[in-house]
């Protein structure tokens, strides 16, 4: 199993994340830059948190338009792996790989803090070592972290159970129905806006964000 994390001018969470994947959990690993046009030797693509772009427009707006988000596109739809990570949440809706859109915090805010999650899916790869509700707690850092989607978009994604993760106790940003983490409807595409590799070493006190990486790997042992 391959790790592709991408490079954005301006991603400042490329290298946790391959700290997780690569020194913390031993998967093969490496660095996509953001112009590059071949992915096939990766198994699942990590879109980091950070600033892409500085933010400019929108956050998102621009990476969504890197020439390696098409190939990402398509490495969706053949049905592998993507997960995008606080910036690289807002990049996959901008891309439309995920419905709905980040917007400003309700109060304006930056916000870096902790915050309680509960996990409203444990039969996907990437949570298949959580608990059905079970409530964990990673590290946010966001100003547009807030999740809208239209009424008709929310109620689809409730119906389908593409609610991953929700805000558990006080909501830090206004996310609509508590949401802090959706899925597509194949479950391949995941997009959370809370670190998960931010909280998986255990020097700091914390590993509940890598039993997600380590489902995803578990995932890959038990079909080779």
């Amino acid at each position: 199993m391959k790790f592709g994390v991408l490079v954005f001018p301006g991603s400042n969470c490329d290298r946790d994340s391959a700290y997780v994947t690569r020194d913390l959990l031993g998967a093969a690993t490496r660095m996509v830059w953001h112009q590059e046009t071949d992915i096939n030797d990766i198994d699942v693509i990590i879109v980091p948190g950070g600033f892409s772009y500085g933010d400019y427009l929108r956050c998102g707006a621009i990476a969504r338009f890197s020439p390696v988000m098409e190939e990402v596109i398509n490495h969706a739809q053949k049905g592998k792996f993507v997960i995008g990570i606080c910036n690289g949440f807002q990049v996959l809706t901008e891309s439309g790989l995920l419905p709905g859109v980040l917007t400003r915090n309700e109060n304006l805010h930056f916000i870096c803090d902790r915050t309680p999650l509960k996990v409203e899916r444990n039969n996907l790869p990437w949570t298949q070592n959580y608990s059905q509700g079970e409530v964990i707690t990673l590290p946010i850092a966001h100003g547009e972290g807030r999740y809208y989607a239209d009424a008709d978009t929310l109620a689809a994604l409730e119906d389908n159970g593409q609610v991953v993760f929700r805000y558990h106790g006080e909501n830090p940003n206004g996310s609509l129905n508590n949401i802090a983490g959706i899925c597509n409807l194949r479950g391949n595409v995941l997009g959370m806006m809370p670190h998960p590799e931010r909280a998986a070493d255990s020097a700091l006190g914390n590993t509940d964000g890598l039993r997600l990486f380590e489902g995803l790997l578990g995932q890959f042992a038990a079909l080779v």
